[in-house]
């Protein structure tokens, strides 16, 4: 089979194609033939960065990276109960870890796995997986009904799933995005909007009680100025939460801790209730064919993808 492998950390010359063996699924895994791959910062990022890349998928090269898959089962391991051939799935597998993604053919623990819903095309499920999985485990259990929340780079991967599940968990929203991305947000469903290059959110958004942070730095300093004293705050990059931070939140009794996604079958399978109701749409801006998985790259790169960029097979 095809996959796109890495021998060492560099740039988008060093995703090489190669012929490599398919696959065989164990006792709790299925395999998949993949019809769709969603592409994440994430990627970018341990594929220009060879300490990334070892903190993510370990020591050993070459390396297939991807985490998010959407395709059919082909074959199914002996312990398998969830699954059985044919099944369109969708997830995202082994993260943090090997994701093995990059791939004509990916063997995945079924517990990593969700049914795609009749309404959701291979893209669009594809596109539902990391970022959407983020954005629930970050918001789930954390944000009520009423609650005021500020979601920062509404318009990005996981900050437009993020606004649309925390309408549907009940909080009133307020997202920050470039003011061309405004009429995209408000129609997520978000109430107020910031628009971040003329206004300084730190002077318009006042008594947060949550707020989601996939930045960092300044803009986290910042956030601690807008939320009630006893709320809460989830930056996204961990090294971010620093000394310093934690320091100015204890004085106003403001939780704020790190978030690093993780694989999980039951989540996907909220996913995928909420995309069945409608409560949840992927926005993809860009697909790629699987052999132009550099451009794609250099798309998320550029800092300019509204939702989510997607390869084909």
């Amino acid at each position: 089979m095809q996959a796109i492998i890495l021998e060492k950390a560099g740039g988008v010359e060093n995703l090489i194609m190669k012929d490599i063996d398919k696959p065989v699924a164990k006792e709790n895994e299925v395999l998949l033939e993949v019809k769709a791959i969603g592409v994440n910062p994430v990627d970018y990022k341990v594929r220009a960065n060879e300490e990334a890349l070892t903190w993510i998928c370990g020591e050993e090269r070459p390396v297939c990276i991807g985490w998010d898959i959407a395709g059919i089962v082909v074959a199914v391991g002996d312990k398998v109960t969830i699954f059985e051939v044919g099944d369109a799935v969708f997830g995202m597998v082994n993260f943090p870890g090997r994701g093995n993604a990059y791939a004509e053919y990916v063997a995945s623990p079924e517990d990593h796995l969700a049914k795609i819903p009749s309404n959701v095309s291979f893209v669009e499920a594809a596109a539902t997986t990391l970022a959407a999985l983020t954005a629930l485990q970050v918001l789930e259990n954390r944000v009520k009904k009423d609650d005021k929340i500020l979601i920062h780079a509404g318009s990005g991967g996981v900050g437009h799933f993020a606004i649309q599940i925390a309408k549907a968990l009940g909080a009133y929203v307020i997202t920050t995005s470039s003011a061309k991305n405004k009429d995209f947000v408000m129609s997520l469903g978000a109430d107020e909007h910031i628009d971040y290059r003329s206004q300084a959110f730190e002077e318009v958004a006042t008594n947060i009680d949550f707020v989601l942070d996939p930045m960092g730095g300044e803009v986290l300093l910042k956030s601690l100025k807008v939320v009630k004293e006893g709320g809460s705050i989830i930056c996204l990059l961990a090294k971010h939460v620093t000394e310093e931070v934690l320091e100015q939140a204890g004085k106003r009794h403001i939780n704020v801790s790190p978030l690093l996604v993780q694989s999980n079958g039951k989540d996907m399978n909220t996913l995928k209730k909420l995309l069945e109701s409608g409560a949840l749409k992927p926005h993809v801006s860009k697909t790629f064919p699987f052999e132009n998985m550099g451009e794609a790259h250099l798309q998320l790169e550029s800092g300019r993808t509204i939702g989510k960029v997607v390869i084909t097979l």
